[in-house]
């Protein structure tokens, strides 16, 4: 990488492009190999230590855990998963501003090995919050950059962008789906400490291949800073900085002194925040001068679009909280001469995405312009959300109490992934299509904030979750959803007029 920043920003696209070996991976650009195994062993590395962390969490002092309750295991999972999605608006600023999208995800995959080693000693309590707010932090850097400067690596009118992000998630799946029958089973069969570390040695693999390879392989993709601080823009973003740690550390100390600063209290805040976050995303967008009269129409339309996705994300990220409690509590882990560990069900929805993506892909294509519209894809997705959670509740109501068999399980996380077909791959599409023009850059940041908001709510009402009322609780959020997919299908019509020729 060649070049001052300030340099970087007068590179226009085709210089990029052509910076980059345009041949040598599958017929791709050669920078697809860097950045495929660096996502591949970021995602081995975070998804190997998720589908361990909630175990570890509530697990008895006497085998290596920290002795938690169960529900505030689940808590601290869907706090730490909504706070991972809401720091992708810092890393996409810092990205933007200052660094740059490839030392952003360079430096935030740094911090994401810097949190998994923190864990790979034994520290308590303190070690793990550290550990998390180092990956939160670092997971933030990296993820809605690496896949930018995927984008940045082709032409616009290159036919071949959106095979190469295929094969770009095949290598985000692929290391989701082999985490957790590698981390997990060490994890939880030997040491929790060693399958962490484990984690971290999957990221510094990743780390290694972006470093080796990107000088070569990338060329000058992720390099610019594009809309770099000016000196004056430093001082006043130094100053709201220092004043924003100043007021958080006095709100944190205060806290702690009157003894307000708990789990619980936490956990209600980052609730309160997931909510009102987006609410003043769409407000300021909707609000502004730049917003036109087109563009407002299309951001009321994409506002059903925007819940149904917290609906769904609210369902489909219990399956590592809530139904990894169920894994572990409720399954008949014999099954078939083999010991299945609690952690192996989080491979399933990884292996079900690699297996149906292609054949969803080649449905839509064969429908062409008859397939359905975006609306009544997302209300595909609810449908199947739901069903997912009233599956759960067959076994519960005619098992007689006892333990399940492993294979409905495996039922609700492949009926969850037809939804996740439905829905996930068409809402960030949707979503940079129906955001204002003057808004387009932090179009990825608003898609985020869908399963932000979704693992906040989580960690307000998965509490509520014991075996006790386990069929009040599936049925409940299972329906609910089925309800809202029955309402969006029904507003399709409207939706997609106000859309204004978005399709």
């Amino acid at each position: 990488m060649k070049g001052n920043s300030g340099n970087h920003a007068e590179i226009n696209k085709q210089d990029i492009v052509d910076s980059v070996p345009q041949t040598g991976f599958f017929g791709h650009p050669k920078g697809l190999l860097t950045l495929f195994f660096t996502e591949f062993w970021e995602r081995f590395s975070y998804y190997g230590m998720r589908a361990l962390l909630l175990y570890y969490i509530y697990d008895q002092t006497v085998n290596g855990g920290l002795g938690f309750s169960e529900a505030t295991a689940v808590a601290i999972m869907s706090v730490y998963g909504s706070l991972v999605y809401m720091s992708t608006i810092i890393g996409g600023w810092l990205a933007d501003r200052v660094l740059g999208k490839s030392k952003s995800l360079f430096y935030g995959g740094v911090l994401i090995m810097l949190g998994h080693v923190a864990l790979a000693f034994p520290g308590g309590a303190t070690t793990l919050f550290l550990s998390m707010g180092l990956i939160i932090i670092g997971t933030g850097m990296l993820k809605p950059n690496v896949s930018s400067v995927v984008g940045e690596m082709y032409a616009e009118n290159d036919n071949r962008r959106d095979a190469g992000f295929s094969i770009f998630y095949m290598g985000i799946n692929s290391g989701a789906f082999i985490a957790p029958l590698i981390v997990g089973s060490v994890g939880q069969k030997v040491d929790y400490h060693l399958g962490f570390s484990l984690a971290a040695v999957g990221m510094l693999a990743g780390l290694l291949v972006f470093l080796f390879t990107r000088k070569t392989y990338l060329g000058l993709a992720g390099a610019a800073v594009p809309n770099p601080l000016t000196r004056e823009e430093r001082g006043r973003v130094l100053t709201r900085l220092g004043i924003g740690a100043l007021v958080l550390a006095a709100i944190v100390v205060g806290s702690s002194l009157l003894g307000w600063l708990t789990i619980r209290s936490f956990t209600i805040a980052i609730g309160v925040l997931g909510v009102l976050i987006p609410i003043a995303y769409f407000t300021v967008m909707y609000r502004s001068g730049k917003t036109t009269e087109i563009e407002r129409s299309r951001l009321l339309a994409y506002i059903p679009l925007f819940v149904a996705a917290v609906m769904f994300w609210s369902i489909q990220e219990q399956g590592a909280t809530i139904l990894g409690v169920y894994a572990d509590k409720r399954t008949q882990l014999d099954f078939m001469g083999i010991r299945i560990e609690p952690s192996w069900f989080q491979s399933a929805n990884p292996l079900f995405i690699i297996v149906l993506a292609p054949i969803f892909a080649w449905i839509w294509t064969r429908l062409g312009d008859r397939q359905p519209s975006v609306p009544v894809k997302f209300s595909l997705g609810l449908l199947f959300a739901g069903l997912s959670f009233l599956v759960i509740l067959i076994p519960g109501q005619f098992g007689g109490g006892g333990l399940v068999s492993p294979l409905w399980l495996v039922l609700s996380y492949f009926v969850v992934v037809l939804g996740e077909l439905c829905l996930s791959p068409v809402g960030l599409s949707t979503t940079t299509k129906l955001a204002p023009a003057a808004f387009s850059a932090q179009a990825m940041s608003l898609w985020f904030l869908a399963p932000a908001a979704a693992q906040a709510i989580n960690a307000l009402i998965s509490p509520l979750y014991s075996e006790a009322n386990e069929t009040l609780y599936f049925g409940i959020i299972g329906g609910a959803s089925l309800v809202l997919a029955v309402v969006l299908f029904l507003l399709a019509p409207i939706i997609r007029r106000a859309m204004r020729g978005i399709h």
